[in-house]
């Protein structure tokens, strides 16, 4: 497995990845439809990063790193492709997109997640996030809310 970063020729992939989990799951809303269908304007070009994971030449999973504020970006849009699920390939989509956010000096993740994603919790667990209050969300399917600190304070 290799991460490799974004290009105009695997956006697809993006809206592919993640409009199969979301509509298993829940559903494509609005802001999914922004974000997946022009990441350049809604993510890249907003100071954010997107990544994906090669398994044997072919895409299979992706993870966006969302710029919120100065020091804090959201990790985002983390899908694999259920045929490859259980590879590791999550975790290792977000330990990728962890050291990256510390090469961009952000002091904090932050992510919203659903109760029902619970294999995607238990990645986020093990690599050190932790609930913390709901607060503003901009998707209805969100009700958990996690952080994980980059800088000792």
């Amino acid at each position: 497995m290799r991460i490799v970063n974004y290009t105009k020729e695997n956006q697809n992939h993006f809206e592919r990845l993640n409009k199969a989990w979301l509509n298993k799951f829940f559903e494509v809303e609005p802001l999914d439809e922004s974000l997946l269908s022009q990441p350049e304007k809604f993510i890249l070009n907003k100071g954010g990063h997107i990544f994906f994971v090669e398994y044997k030449r072919e895409i299979i999973g992706t993870v966006a790193l969302i710029f919120v504020k100065q020091g804090v970006y959201e990790l985002a849009k983390m899908a694999v492709d259920e045929v490859f699920q259980g590879l590791g390939a999550g975790k290792f989509l977000c330990s990728s997109a962890i050291e990256k956010a510390k090469k961009l000096n952000a002091e904090k993740l932050i992510l919203f997640t659903n109760s029902k994603l619970q294999p995607a919790i238990n990645i986020y667990r093990k690599l050190g996030f932790v609930a913390i209050p709901l607060d503003e969300q901009q998707f209805k399917r969100a009700n958990i809310k996690m952080e994980l600190c980059l800088k000792k304070t």
